[in-house]
């Protein structure tokens, strides 16, 4: 039997997670994964370093070669995601995917049900805790503008959640209670 708010979590799916850098995508995904029997974190950081020479980064300005790295990091992760599925895991996949890529995005992922979650804490609050953070996100980035694009650009694909006054394992509890 499940417990209270892990009831979803009997049941297989993938979570593709999204939001602006510093949005606690990373430890929601992790906590959400642990909440599952059979659970899986994907960080999409993890597909990005994979590339060790020749990794060309994103940048304001778009560069060709490196929307084609994150293309390719959007397949590869979407490919493992349903890799897992296929062998019975929950799996959440995280990573920042802003404006029109979050629709091709979830069309790379093959598995059902697959619940698009976009984490959207205040600008001040991701501000903050960019702050905290070890690996700064917004080095080649200004974080009002991008906060901005994110907002202005993303498809309202999927559950959007104000995270501002939420905790990790709150806002755990609201994708499970929400995403059926």
């Amino acid at each position: 039997m499940c417990e209270r708010f892990r009831l979803r979590a009997c049941i297989s799916a993938v979570y593709l997670i999204t939001g602006p850098m510093a949005a606690g995508k990373s430890t929601v995904a992790r906590q959400l994964a642990e909440r599952f029997e059979r659970g899986v974190h994907l960080e999409g950081d993890v597909f990005r370093r994979s590339i060790v020479r020749g990794r060309e980064e994103m940048t304001p300005d778009q560069p060709p070669e490196a929307l084609e790295q994150l293309r390719l990091r959007y397949r590869v992760a979407a490919a493992a995601a349903d890799a897992y599925f296929e062998a019975g895991f929950s799996v959440a996949l995280e990573d920042v995917v802003a404006g029109p890529l979050l629709d091709e995005y979830r069309a790379m992922i093959h598995s059902s049900p697959c619940h698009v979650i976009v984490l959207l804490p205040s600008l001040t609050a991701v501000a903050t805790r960019e702050t905290q953070r070890d690996a700064k996100g917004y080095d080649r980035w200004q974080l009002e503008s991008f906060y901005d694009g994110f907002v202005e650009t993303t498809p309202r694909l999927g559950l959007w959640l104000d995270t501002t006054e939420l905790t990790p394992d709150e806002t755990v509890d609201e994708i499970l209670r929400r995403s059926g």
